[in-house]
Protein backbone atom coordinates (compact mmCIF):
# COMPACT_ATOMS: atom_id res chain seq x y z
CA UNK A 1 0.00 0.00 0.00
CA UNK A 2 1.26 3.41 -0.98
CA UNK A 3 1.00 6.64 0.91
CA UNK A 4 -1.24 8.69 -2.12
CA UNK A 5 -2.86 7.54 -5.42
CA UNK A 6 -2.86 10.13 -7.76
CA UNK A 7 -6.06 9.79 -10.45
CA UNK A 8 -5.35 11.37 -14.00
CA UNK A 9 -7.88 10.87 -16.59
CA UNK A 10 -6.91 11.49 -20.12
CA UNK A 11 -7.81 12.30 -23.80
CA UNK A 12 -5.31 13.73 -25.95
CA UNK A 13 -2.79 14.84 -23.77
CA UNK A 14 0.58 13.29 -25.80
CA UNK A 15 2.00 16.54 -25.36
CA UNK A 16 1.67 16.62 -21.37
CA UNK A 17 1.48 13.57 -19.92
CA UNK A 18 5.08 12.61 -20.34
CA UNK A 19 6.32 16.56 -18.49
CA UNK A 20 3.18 15.92 -15.80
CA UNK A 21 4.37 12.62 -14.86
CA UNK A 22 8.23 13.63 -14.13
CA UNK A 23 7.08 16.30 -12.22
CA UNK A 24 5.03 14.16 -10.29
CA UNK A 25 7.96 11.68 -9.53
CA UNK A 26 10.34 14.50 -8.33
CA UNK A 27 8.00 15.50 -5.71
CA UNK A 28 9.17 12.75 -3.76
CA UNK A 29 6.06 11.17 -2.64
CA UNK A 30 5.77 7.42 -1.61
CA UNK A 31 3.05 7.74 -4.48
CA UNK A 32 1.51 5.33 -7.47
CA UNK A 33 0.30 7.62 -10.50
CA UNK A 34 -3.21 5.95 -12.16
CA UNK A 35 -3.25 7.44 -15.91
CA UNK A 36 -6.69 6.93 -17.07
CA UNK A 37 -6.95 6.95 -20.83
CA UNK A 38 -10.16 7.45 -22.97
CA UNK A 39 -9.00 6.19 -26.40
CA UNK A 40 -6.67 8.84 -27.06
CA UNK A 41 -5.58 8.63 -30.49
CA UNK A 42 -2.62 10.36 -30.08
CA UNK A 43 -1.30 8.02 -27.79
CA UNK A 44 -1.43 9.55 -24.55
CA UNK A 45 -2.02 5.66 -22.96
CA UNK A 46 1.23 4.29 -24.71
CA UNK A 47 3.90 7.21 -23.67
CA UNK A 48 2.63 6.53 -20.02
CA UNK A 49 3.15 2.55 -20.35
CA UNK A 50 6.25 3.75 -21.49
CA UNK A 51 6.84 5.98 -18.66
CA UNK A 52 5.78 3.08 -16.43
CA UNK A 53 8.39 0.84 -17.67
CA UNK A 54 11.01 3.38 -16.00
CA UNK A 55 9.17 4.56 -12.85
CA UNK A 56 7.06 1.10 -11.85
CA UNK A 57 4.23 2.99 -10.03
CA UNK A 58 2.52 3.95 -12.74
CA UNK A 59 -0.90 2.06 -13.57
CA UNK A 60 -2.57 2.73 -17.06
CA UNK A 61 -6.19 1.85 -17.76
CA UNK A 62 -7.22 2.04 -21.04
CA UNK A 63 -11.30 2.43 -21.92
CA UNK A 64 -13.01 1.86 -25.01
CA UNK A 65 -14.20 5.60 -25.70
CA UNK A 66 -14.50 8.54 -24.34
CA UNK A 67 -17.10 7.91 -21.13
CA UNK A 68 -16.31 11.26 -18.95
CA UNK A 69 -14.00 12.54 -16.35
CA UNK A 70 -16.15 11.30 -12.95
CA UNK A 71 -16.63 7.38 -14.51
CA UNK A 72 -12.74 7.65 -14.78
CA UNK A 73 -11.85 8.53 -11.08
CA UNK A 74 -14.76 6.20 -10.64
CA UNK A 75 -12.48 3.47 -12.12
CA UNK A 76 -9.30 4.65 -11.24
CA UNK A 77 -10.51 3.64 -7.06
CA UNK A 78 -10.97 0.38 -7.91
CA UNK A 79 -7.31 -0.13 -8.59
CA UNK A 80 -5.84 2.59 -6.26
CA UNK A 81 -4.17 1.05 -3.27
CA UNK A 82 -3.31 4.40 -1.20
CA UNK A 83 -4.58 5.18 1.77
CA UNK A 84 -4.94 9.25 -0.01
CA UNK A 85 -6.50 9.57 -3.39
CA UNK A 86 -5.76 12.93 -5.15
CA UNK A 87 -7.76 14.14 -8.50
CA UNK A 88 -6.03 16.35 -10.87
CA UNK A 89 -5.78 16.93 -15.12
CA UNK A 90 -3.98 15.73 -17.32
CA UNK A 91 -3.12 19.17 -19.19
CA UNK A 92 -0.81 20.90 -16.73
CA UNK A 93 -2.69 23.35 -15.49
CA UNK A 94 -3.16 22.02 -11.93
CA UNK A 95 0.39 22.70 -10.82
CA UNK A 96 2.15 18.88 -8.97
CA UNK A 97 3.68 21.90 -7.08
CA UNK A 98 0.70 21.89 -4.68
CA UNK A 99 0.32 18.48 -4.04
CA UNK A 100 2.26 18.22 -0.98
CA UNK A 101 0.57 20.90 0.80
CA UNK A 102 -2.61 19.14 -0.47
CA UNK A 103 -1.72 15.49 1.37
CA UNK A 104 -0.16 17.69 4.62
CA UNK A 105 -3.60 19.35 5.40
CA UNK A 106 -5.22 15.54 4.57
CA UNK A 107 -2.59 14.04 7.30
CA UNK A 108 -3.43 17.46 9.65
CA UNK A 109 -7.50 15.21 9.45
CA UNK A 110 -9.72 16.85 6.66
CA UNK A 111 -11.05 14.22 4.76
CA UNK A 112 -10.96 15.91 1.60
CA UNK A 113 -8.65 18.77 0.63
CA UNK A 114 -9.69 21.13 -2.51
CA UNK A 115 -7.11 22.75 -4.50
CA UNK A 116 -8.78 26.36 -4.27
CA UNK A 117 -8.98 29.20 -6.90
CA UNK A 118 -10.85 31.57 -5.17
CA UNK A 119 -9.20 31.35 -1.62
CA UNK A 120 -7.13 34.10 -0.48
CA UNK A 121 -4.25 34.00 -2.44
CA UNK A 122 -6.02 31.55 -5.14
CA UNK A 123 -5.57 33.08 -8.82
CA UNK A 124 -6.61 32.07 -12.21
CA UNK A 125 -3.87 32.73 -14.96
CA UNK A 126 -4.69 34.27 -18.76
CA UNK A 127 -8.75 33.46 -18.51
CA UNK A 128 -10.42 35.02 -20.76
CA UNK A 129 -13.15 36.98 -19.78
CA UNK A 130 -15.64 34.86 -21.04
CA UNK A 131 -13.95 31.91 -19.42
CA UNK A 132 -14.69 33.96 -16.12
CA UNK A 133 -18.40 35.15 -16.31
CA UNK A 134 -19.18 30.92 -17.30
CA UNK A 135 -16.70 29.66 -14.09
CA UNK A 136 -18.32 32.23 -11.69
CA UNK A 137 -21.91 31.54 -13.14
CA UNK A 138 -21.17 27.87 -12.85
CA UNK A 139 -20.00 28.47 -9.38
CA UNK A 140 -23.67 30.32 -8.43
CA UNK A 141 -25.57 27.91 -9.83
CA UNK A 142 -23.82 25.11 -7.56
CA UNK A 143 -24.16 27.62 -4.60
CA UNK A 144 -27.89 27.94 -5.70
CA UNK A 145 -28.52 24.21 -5.80
CA UNK A 146 -26.63 22.70 -3.73
CA UNK A 147 -26.43 23.52 -0.17
CA UNK A 148 -23.38 20.84 0.67
CA UNK A 149 -21.67 23.62 -1.60
CA UNK A 150 -22.12 26.51 0.00
CA UNK A 151 -19.50 26.86 2.31
CA UNK A 152 -16.92 25.73 -0.68
CA UNK A 153 -15.23 28.78 -2.06
CA UNK A 154 -14.05 26.31 -5.57
CA UNK A 155 -17.07 23.38 -5.72
CA UNK A 156 -16.45 22.76 -9.36
CA UNK A 157 -12.53 22.40 -8.21
CA UNK A 158 -11.17 19.26 -10.34
CA UNK A 159 -7.98 19.44 -8.04
CA UNK A 160 -8.25 17.93 -4.70
CA UNK A 161 -7.56 14.93 -2.21
CA UNK A 162 -9.67 13.08 -0.13
CA UNK A 163 -9.28 9.99 2.28
CA UNK A 164 -10.19 6.95 0.42
CA UNK A 165 -12.21 5.94 3.29
CA UNK A 166 -14.41 8.59 3.62
CA UNK A 167 -15.44 8.28 -0.29
CA UNK A 168 -17.16 5.67 -1.86
CA UNK A 169 -16.29 4.81 -5.55
CA UNK A 170 -20.68 3.42 -5.81
CA UNK A 171 -21.56 7.37 -4.74
CA UNK A 172 -19.81 8.40 -7.78
CA UNK A 173 -22.03 7.89 -11.14
CA UNK A 174 -22.69 10.71 -12.94
CA UNK A 175 -20.62 10.78 -16.67
CA UNK A 176 -20.08 14.66 -16.37
CA UNK A 177 -16.68 16.35 -15.44
CA UNK A 178 -17.85 17.89 -11.97
CA UNK A 179 -16.88 14.90 -9.69
CA UNK A 180 -16.27 16.98 -6.80
CA UNK A 181 -19.51 18.04 -6.58
CA UNK A 182 -20.56 14.46 -6.33
CA UNK A 183 -18.12 13.78 -3.43
CA UNK A 184 -19.31 16.98 -1.59
CA UNK A 185 -22.86 16.42 -1.75
CA UNK A 186 -23.26 12.57 -1.23
CA UNK A 187 -21.37 10.39 1.65
CA UNK A 188 -22.22 12.39 4.57
CA UNK A 189 -20.24 14.87 6.61
CA UNK A 190 -16.73 15.69 6.00
CA UNK A 191 -13.70 17.77 7.19
CA UNK A 192 -13.10 19.73 4.02
CA UNK A 193 -10.28 22.35 3.93
CA UNK A 194 -9.38 24.78 1.18
CA UNK A 195 -5.75 25.77 -0.09
CA UNK A 196 -4.91 28.65 -2.59
CA UNK A 197 -3.24 27.16 -6.08
CA UNK A 198 -2.99 28.86 -9.50
CA UNK A 199 -4.98 27.63 -11.95
CA UNK A 200 -1.95 27.78 -14.85
CA UNK A 201 -3.19 28.29 -18.51
CA UNK A 202 -3.25 25.25 -20.82
CA UNK A 203 0.25 25.17 -22.86
CA UNK A 204 -0.74 22.13 -25.26
CA UNK A 205 -4.04 20.92 -26.76
CA UNK A 206 -7.38 22.12 -26.86
CA UNK A 207 -9.81 22.24 -23.40
CA UNK A 208 -12.34 19.68 -23.13
CA UNK A 209 -14.61 21.87 -22.02
CA UNK A 210 -18.10 22.24 -24.66
CA UNK A 211 -21.51 22.75 -24.83
CA UNK A 212 -22.24 19.22 -23.95
CA UNK A 213 -20.14 19.30 -20.89
CA UNK A 214 -22.38 22.47 -20.30
CA UNK A 215 -25.56 20.26 -20.49
CA UNK A 216 -24.57 16.91 -18.45
CA UNK A 217 -23.30 19.76 -15.64
CA UNK A 218 -26.78 21.56 -15.43
CA UNK A 219 -27.91 17.67 -15.34
CA UNK A 220 -25.39 16.79 -12.54
CA UNK A 221 -26.90 19.66 -10.87
CA UNK A 222 -30.48 18.79 -11.27
CA UNK A 223 -29.57 15.66 -10.29
CA UNK A 224 -27.27 15.98 -7.17
CA UNK A 225 -30.59 18.78 -6.15
CA UNK A 226 -33.36 16.23 -6.56
CA UNK A 227 -34.74 18.36 -9.18
CA UNK A 228 -35.65 20.48 -6.74
CA UNK A 229 -35.69 23.94 -9.52
CA UNK A 230 -38.14 21.87 -11.58
CA UNK A 231 -40.53 21.18 -8.58
CA UNK A 232 -40.39 24.71 -7.76
CA UNK A 233 -41.66 25.74 -11.51
CA UNK A 234 -43.94 22.76 -11.13
CA UNK A 235 -45.26 24.42 -7.91
CA UNK A 236 -44.84 27.93 -9.54
CA UNK A 237 -47.17 27.28 -12.46
CA UNK A 238 -49.79 26.01 -10.43
CA UNK A 239 -49.48 29.12 -8.41
CA UNK A 240 -49.93 30.90 -11.56
CA UNK A 241 -53.14 29.96 -12.45
CA UNK A 242 -54.16 30.14 -8.86
CA UNK A 243 -53.06 33.44 -9.05
CA UNK A 244 -54.31 34.38 -12.15
CA UNK A 245 -58.14 32.22 -11.47
CA UNK A 246 -58.32 34.17 -7.92
CA UNK A 247 -57.27 37.86 -9.90
CA UNK A 248 -60.16 37.39 -12.63
CA UNK A 249 -62.76 36.38 -9.65
CA UNK A 250 -62.19 39.12 -7.53
CA UNK A 251 -62.18 41.92 -10.14
CA UNK A 252 -64.89 40.20 -12.03
CA UNK A 253 -67.66 39.82 -8.85
CA UNK A 254 -69.90 41.56 -10.15
CA UNK A 255 -70.59 39.30 -12.67
CA UNK A 256 -71.20 36.49 -10.87
CA UNK A 257 -73.68 37.96 -8.90
CA UNK A 258 -75.41 41.54 -8.19
CA UNK A 259 -75.21 41.51 -4.98
CA UNK A 260 -71.42 41.50 -4.64
CA UNK A 261 -69.22 44.09 -5.92
CA UNK A 262 -65.75 43.30 -7.91
CA UNK A 263 -62.27 44.57 -6.10
CA UNK A 264 -60.37 47.63 -7.89
CA UNK A 265 -57.79 46.04 -9.38
CA UNK A 266 -54.81 46.80 -6.81
CA UNK A 267 -57.25 45.06 -4.08
CA UNK A 268 -58.08 41.98 -6.19
CA UNK A 269 -54.21 41.63 -7.21
CA UNK A 270 -52.61 42.01 -3.75
CA UNK A 271 -55.04 39.10 -2.34
CA UNK A 272 -54.65 36.88 -5.45
CA UNK A 273 -50.81 36.99 -5.02
CA UNK A 274 -51.24 36.46 -1.07
CA UNK A 275 -53.30 33.15 -1.43
CA UNK A 276 -50.91 32.30 -4.11
CA UNK A 277 -47.79 32.43 -2.19
CA UNK A 278 -49.73 30.46 0.82
CA UNK A 279 -50.82 27.96 -2.01
CA UNK A 280 -47.19 27.62 -2.98
CA UNK A 281 -45.61 27.18 0.31
CA UNK A 282 -47.86 24.38 1.23
CA UNK A 283 -46.80 22.42 -2.44
CA UNK A 284 -43.01 23.48 -1.61
CA UNK A 285 -43.25 22.23 2.06
CA UNK A 286 -44.83 19.14 1.10
CA UNK A 287 -43.27 17.95 -2.04
CA UNK A 288 -40.05 20.36 -3.16
CA UNK A 289 -38.45 20.62 0.18
CA UNK A 290 -39.91 17.65 2.00
CA UNK A 291 -36.38 16.43 2.61
CA UNK A 292 -35.04 19.74 4.22
CA UNK A 293 -38.17 20.41 5.94
CA UNK A 294 -37.27 21.53 9.35
CA UNK A 295 -38.78 24.08 12.10
CA UNK A 296 -41.96 25.31 13.35
CA UNK A 297 -44.93 25.74 10.52
CA UNK A 298 -45.70 29.14 10.97
CA UNK A 299 -42.30 30.50 11.23
CA UNK A 300 -41.40 29.05 8.05
CA UNK A 301 -44.76 30.48 6.46
CA UNK A 302 -43.66 34.12 7.62
CA UNK A 303 -40.34 33.54 6.47
CA UNK A 304 -41.63 32.55 3.16
CA UNK A 305 -44.01 35.76 2.73
CA UNK A 306 -40.79 37.83 3.38
CA UNK A 307 -39.21 35.60 0.82
CA UNK A 308 -41.69 35.73 -1.34
CA UNK A 309 -42.55 40.01 -0.56
CA UNK A 310 -40.28 41.53 -3.09
CA UNK A 311 -41.79 39.24 -5.96
CA UNK A 312 -45.19 40.05 -4.73
CA UNK A 313 -44.16 43.91 -5.46
CA UNK A 314 -42.31 43.22 -8.28
CA UNK A 315 -45.57 40.93 -9.43
CA UNK A 316 -48.13 43.98 -7.94
CA UNK A 317 -46.13 47.01 -9.76
CA UNK A 318 -45.50 44.88 -13.25
CA UNK A 319 -49.96 44.32 -12.65
CA UNK A 320 -50.89 48.20 -12.02
CA UNK A 321 -47.99 49.61 -14.67
CA UNK A 322 -48.77 47.19 -17.31
CA UNK A 323 -52.75 46.83 -17.45
CA UNK A 324 -52.52 49.84 -19.04
CA UNK A 325 -50.56 48.39 -22.18
CA UNK A 326 -51.78 44.79 -22.19
CA UNK A 327 -54.78 42.73 -20.47
CA UNK A 328 -54.64 42.83 -16.85
CA UNK A 329 -54.16 38.96 -16.67
CA UNK A 330 -51.19 39.61 -19.60
CA UNK A 331 -49.31 42.28 -17.21
CA UNK A 332 -49.56 40.09 -13.63
CA UNK A 333 -48.78 36.89 -15.65
CA UNK A 334 -45.53 39.20 -16.75
CA UNK A 335 -44.49 40.06 -12.94
CA UNK A 336 -45.17 36.41 -11.95
CA UNK A 337 -42.47 35.52 -14.42
CA UNK A 338 -39.77 38.32 -12.66
CA UNK A 339 -40.80 37.20 -9.01
CA UNK A 340 -39.85 33.21 -9.84
CA UNK A 341 -36.07 33.76 -9.95
CA UNK A 342 -36.08 36.03 -6.37
CA UNK A 343 -39.06 33.57 -4.58
CA UNK A 344 -36.16 30.75 -5.51
CA UNK A 345 -33.02 32.02 -4.22
CA UNK A 346 -34.70 33.10 -1.15
CA UNK A 347 -36.41 29.41 -0.82
CA UNK A 348 -32.90 27.93 -1.28
CA UNK A 349 -31.06 30.06 1.24
CA UNK A 350 -33.71 31.32 3.43
CA UNK A 351 -36.59 29.64 4.21
CA UNK A 352 -35.88 25.69 4.29
CA UNK A 353 -32.02 25.68 5.69
CA UNK A 354 -31.20 22.31 6.20
CA UNK A 355 -30.05 21.70 9.56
Amino acid sequence: MVELSVEIPTYNEANNIGRLIENLENLGIDMEIIVIDDNSPDGTASIAEKLSEEYGNIKVLRRPGKLGLTTAIHDGMKVASGEYIAVMDGDLQHPPSALPLLLRKAHEGNDLVIASRYVKAGKVERFSLYRRIVSRAATFLAHAMLRETRNIKDPLSGYFVFRRSAVSPDSIKSDGYKVLLEILVKGGKKRIAEIPYTFKPRESGRSKLGFQENLKYLRLLLMLSEYRPLKFVAVGMSGVLVNEGLLFLFHNLSAFSSALSSLPLFYAGSLAIELSILSNFTLNNMWTFSKVSRGRLILKVLKYNAVAAPGAIINLLTLLNLAFLFHYLIANLIGIVLAFIVNYLGSEFFVWVKR
